[in-house]
């Protein structure tokens, strides 16, 4: 149970900002003396909270789902030669700028979450799709012939030895693909979506630097407990593969 000790402590104090930052108005006031409005009430922290988390969980499911789809097809016999397509594509979404994929999809999407989903989705392949080729490619030959001479199907050889093998390596590709998107999805602001970045653009646009703090610290707070919170999955992970591995 220590192990998720510190990813618990972090959302609770990530919690406790969101809903209390209003009780912090004392120490904004003598960042920005000049202003008579210091906390941020155009939207609630907790909504603001609530709606980035779930952009960056969408966009990390889908992104995952089809990277780890993509790494599986390039690492089959049959998907051999569609290999440097795979990873080209991937990084094509990796290297076009999050704000590009924003002014290409808003005349089609509209304004609103749909467009930074997107630009996230794209953004976050690449590192799950390198990961997930390295882990599955990192897999011994001799243990995938072992598995297929006791009779395993190559379906199973992929599901119960290949991916559970794999796995640690796909699950570092996710968790810097997600730390990643927590910072990006912040611009979704800039074309009507609800996010931390509100208070940092609205802080930006009105020179208040009290409002660029509050969002700043959010979004390193989620940051920082998303990451602590892999970092907590890949020991458990390591931790149960270790009997299989000895076995």
């Amino acid at each position: 149970m220590r192990i998720w000790l510190p990813p618990v402590l972090l959302a609770l104090l990530l919690c406790g900002f969101s809903a209390g930052m209003p009780a912090l108005e004392p120490l904004f006031e003598w960042v920005q003396p000049d202003k008579q409005s210091v906390i941020y009430d155009r939207e609630s922290f907790l909504f603001l909270l609530q709606n980035h988390l779930l952009l960056v969980v969408i966009s990390a499911f889908v992104g995952t789902i089809a990277a780890v789809a993509g790494g599986i097809f390039a690492t089959r016999p049959s998907g051999q030669d569609f290999l440097p397509l795979v990873s080209q594509i991937a990084s094509i979404g990796q290297t076009f700028p999050p704000v590009a994929v924003l002014a290409l999809a808003v005349p089609v999407l509209g304004f609103g979450e749909a467009p930074i989903l997107l630009a996230l989705i794209l953004y976050g392949l690449l590192p799950i799709l390198r990961n997930t080729l390295v882990g599955l490619e990192g897999v011994d030959a001799t243990v995938r012939q072992a598995a297929l001479g006791m009779g395993m199907s190559p379906v199973q050889v992929l599901l119960q030895v290949e991916l559970p093998l794999a796995g640690r390596v796909i699950l570092a590709g996710i968790r810097t693909s997600v730390t990643i998107n927590i910072a990006t999805a912040a611009i979704g602001s800039t074309i009507g979506a609800r996010t931390l970045g509100d208070p940092v653009i609205a802080g930006l646009v009105n020179g208040n630097t009290a409002y660029v703090l509050q969002g700043a610290i959010l979004i390193g707070l989620l940051a920082l407990t998303v990451d602590s919170l892999f970092e907590a999955a890949e020991r458990v992970w390591d931790r149960r593969l270790l009997p299989q591995t000895a076995g």
